[in-house]
């Protein structure tokens, strides 16, 4: 299956804190890619995950040429040619940095957006930045609009703080674009806050195709009411079989697995081989890439993203 994110990677600081190196990453066969992206160090306010972490909010980087993005030319013979980065804080220190890359690709619809307002003031979210891709035509009426708390899935997000994932956009009527997404060919979209203490909000969000989904599957998981274990509140996946009702009974406790590290640490991770947190039935989803909403200091909602 295709998907719309071709490499993630995940930046942590280094031992002094001054600066920003390679954690792990996601690379599908983009080997040389890989290569030349473990050898990178960046500074506060260099390249894609410094600029997001000097920024304090996740950036979109359209295009790599003539910009600040260090690694452009090994990114054009891998076909990438677009960057997001999302900095995880705790108070005023950073704990990583998770950057999604894509590429071009005629087949695929979708995009990757950056709402926010200008402040207390500003009672409505825009577009900030985005990639879309093609879609050309949408990307020219999203810039268009304003959304207020509650409205659409950037004003759901914002309203709640909490990730939002609406799998089939065409029942969602209160989704202000939806008349517009289906035209793109857009089906599914994730919306994730970005909470950092100020004024400002933020909102990043995701939208793909049937065809090009963004991951294989996209889980949403929560502690539950007494705040002893996650469960998971939401899963999506293009293709329906029985997983929903296994990940309905699982329960994971902090420090457990995966996503029982990113509770206990509240640091995004990347998995490449089978996870304890996991029965032996999911050994489809070896791949995983877990991501804590955070908000004054405590895990929110973990979203996950299964390759």
């Amino acid at each position: 299956m295709k998907t719309f994110i071709k490499v993630i990677e995940i930046w942590i600081p280094d031992k002094e804190r001054t600066q920003l190196e390679f954690g792990s990453g996601l690379y599908g066969g983009l080997t040389e890619f890989k290569h030349a992206s473990e050898k990178q160090h960046f500074a506060y306010d260099e390249g894609l995950p410094g600029k997001a972490w000097a920024a304090r909010h996740p950036i979109v980087l359209s295009r790599f040429e003539q910009s600040y993005f260090k690694r452009t030319s090994a990114a054009q013979k891998a076909g990438l040619t677009c960057g997001i980065a999302i900095p995880i804080f705790s108070g005023d220190f950073l704990l990583a940095v998770v950057v999604f890359l894509c590429g071009d690709d005629q087949e695929q619809a979708g995009a990757i957006e950056v709402w926010n307002n200008e402040g207390a003031t500003d009672h409505a979210l825009h577009v900030l930045d985005g990639y879309y891709g093609s879609l050309t035509q949408f990307e020219t009426q999203s810039r268009q609009i304003g959304l207020p708390k509650g409205q659409g899935i950037p004003g759901r997000s914002w309203e709640t703080a909490m990730p939002v994932l609406v799998e089939d956009i065409g029942k969602a009527t209160e989704y202000v674009r939806s008349g517009d997404a289906l035209k793109a060919g857009i089906s599914t979209v994730l919306g994730i806050p970005f909470v950092n203490g100020d004024e400002r909000a933020y909102v990043i969000t995701f939208l793909s195709a049937k065809s090009t989904p963004i991951a294989k599957r996209i889980q949403i998981w929560m502690p539950d009411a007494e705040g002893r274990q996650l469960v998971c509140r939401q899963s999506h996946s293009k293709n329906s079989n029985n997983l929903a009702e296994i990940f309905e009974t699982l329960t994971v406790n902090k420090g457990d697995g995966a996503l029982g590290r990113v509770w206990l640490t509240g640091m995004p991770l990347i998995t490449g081989n089978q996870d304890e947190s996991y029965n032996e039935e999911l050994d489809d989803l070896s791949r995983m890439l877990a991501i804590p909403v955070i908000e004054q200091g405590r895990l929110k909602a973990i979203v996950t993203f299964l390759f």
